[in-house]
């Protein structure tokens, strides 16, 4: 691979990183901001982006962010429209620090995990997601608790309702870009990158058997990031190989 540095843009439910206060005056262009200074002063050359942290470095290029490269996994556009209500519902939520409640709603918004879970009424998600708490409660590990890192997933939904518009605005990227998915994903993420495959004037699509949104997380969160690498890996690596005469 390069020596160039390559920076990672992650999501907060892959617990890539701390959770902090959430701030509703919040805008993705805090976001591009801060992978610009990062650009800077590492000279990275790379961007990579999981899910609303894939939206981020879309709008990163869109607003000319100067990198050789960009790979992206499964960024959360929903075609068929957001549901903003159950966004505004997880956000009182939160507020009201009814924790479960929040992550019941959440599971709702995201999609992930069986189907059947699209289709229970609150009470039993709420029941799920109690019970996902209360493991989480009693585990020893350095990752952020669910308990943390629920109310910071509020960046994550107000990056992708702001972003869930202006997917057909991301024409105006020049930069090659990599989209990549899983098999065992959600329809409305696959489809999604269907999209953005139409959209995007540079970039290559693979999809990799047997994964799912989450297998660019750590193997103890169930990830596999080793695949994700390779691809990874070979993607950036090809900038050599196109400046070599």
């Amino acid at each position: 691979m390069s020596d160039k540095f390559t920076v990672h843009v992650p999501d907060r439910r892959g617990r890539g990183l701390s959770p902090r206060p959430y701030d509703a005056q919040h805008s993705i262009q805090k976001d591009v901001d801060d992978i610009r200074v990062l650009i800077e002063h590492t000279g990275a050359q790379f961007l990579f982006g999981l899910s609303s942290g894939a939206m981020i470095v879309l709008e990163s290029l869109r607003r000319g962010i100067p990198v050789e490269r960009a790979a992206v996994y499964e960024p959360p556009f929903y075609l068929d429209g957001m549901a903003t209500h159950l966004v505004a519902r997880f956000n009182t939520q939160v507020e009201l620090e009814r924790l479960e409640d929040a992550l019941a709603t959440a599971m709702r918004i995201v999609g992930l995990g069986p189907r059947i879970l699209q289709f229970m009424p609150h009470r039993l998600l709420r029941l799920i997601a109690a019970r996902a708490l209360r493991v989480d409660d009693r585990r020893s590990t350095s990752y952020a608790s669910l308990r943390e890192l629920i109310p910071a997933m509020r960046y994550d939904f107000n990056v992708v309702s702001g972003m869930n518009q202006h997917l057909h605005d991301l024409r105006a990227v020049s930069t090659p870009v990599l989209l990549i998915g899983g098999s065992r994903s959600p329809d409305y993420l696959k489809k999604a990158l269907v999209a953005l495959r139409a959209t995007l004037p540079y970039c290559e699509c693979i999809e990799l058997a047997g994964a799912d949104h989450s297998s660019p997380w750590n193997e103890d969160l169930n990830g596999k990031p080793k695949l994700v690498a390779s691809i990874l890996v070979e993607f950036f690596a090809a900038i050599q190989s196109d400046k070599t005469p």
